[in-house]
């Protein structure tokens, strides 16, 4: 692994550029969201895949190769990732695809962790236990700060994280929630009469149908409880805070939630990117 032991960052424009395109990788329960990244740091391809965590290195690495064909990086001439840096909440495929990197293409992956980032201030009873995704979603998140002191990244996944970010890179804490689809599978496992329904919101709150009622309290009553939390936490923080939605399920809520300011959803993956940017020592 590069030397990330070190805290002054490296700005964009000093990264090599041997170490492009960089390839980033966050791994989730559910899905695993990829992308590469140009010189200028912006997202040039992105992918969504399941995560599936039987597969093997070698399997991954012809995933891996697959996905660059189809964005044209395949060809003889043409360069594949230089760099990688990888995010994962679901062992072993994040050492899985390490090892994939590293023995196909070559490639030494930079693993999130909180020890690999010392000049993130966790302020958790345990430091280490903060999930690398939400590290990421904490330098995805600092575009927003503006003149806020804080924010709130509210991550829709299998779990939906709501992650209270300070300025500074100081991580303070949030909450852990059922994810959508999680509720509503344990809903249609519980009541076998119960049709399973596509997740969006209906054109009114009262129900005229079963599937209309349905739709209403998971969707309208999921953008409840998230717009009462996020209504919890700023009046616990001593200074306003910005909230920034981002995964699978906030496309459905967006415009539904009234706390949420912006919605991003390849906030994550940009934080990836910015947070291998910043790091001191990283090079191809």
């Amino acid at each position: 692994m590069p030397d990330v032991s070190a805290s002054a960052s490296l700005p964009p424009e000093s990264a090599p550029a041997s170490a492009f395109p960089l390839l980033v990788v966050d791994i989730g329960n559910t899905s695993t969201v990829l992308g590469l990244a140009d010189a200028g740091l912006n997202l040039t391809h992105t992918w969504r895949v399941r995560t599936n965590r039987d597969v093997l290195p070698d399997d991954l690495a012809l995933q891996l190769r697959g996905l660059f064909d189809l964005a044209g990086l395949g060809g003889a001439g043409v360069a594949g990732p230089r760099a990688a840096v990888l995010s994962s909440v679901a062992p072993p495929v994040g050492q899985n695809y390490a090892l994939a990197l590293k023995r196909h293409f070559g490639i030494t992956a930079l693993e999130v962790s909180a020890a690999a980032l010392p000049d993130v201030r966790v302020e958790l009873d345990i430091p280490d236990a903060v999930g690398a995704d939400r590290l990421c979603n904490l330098f995805g998140a600092e575009k927003y700060l503006g003149t806020h002191e804080y924010a709130v990244v509210v991550d829709f996944g299998t779990s939906t994280n709501f992650d209270v970010i300070g300025r500074g890179r100081r991580f303070i804490g949030g909450v852990l929630a059922t994810g959508a689809q999680v509720s509503a599978d344990a809903l249609f496992s519980r009541a076998a009469k119960l049709p399973r329904i596509t997740l969006e919101a209906p054109l009114s709150a009262i129900g005229k149908n079963t599937i209309h009622a349905l739709q209403s309290g998971l969707v309208f009553g999921y953008a409840e409880m998230v717009d009462g939390l996020l209504r919890r936490i700023r009046s616990e923080l001593p200074a306003p805070a910005v909230a920034i939605a981002t995964g699978g399920f906030a496309r459905t809520i967006e415009g539904i939630c009234r706390e949420i300011d912006h919605y991003d959803e390849t906030l994550t993956l940009r934080g990836l990117v910015e947070l291998w940017a910043s790091r001191a020592g990283v090079r191809a």
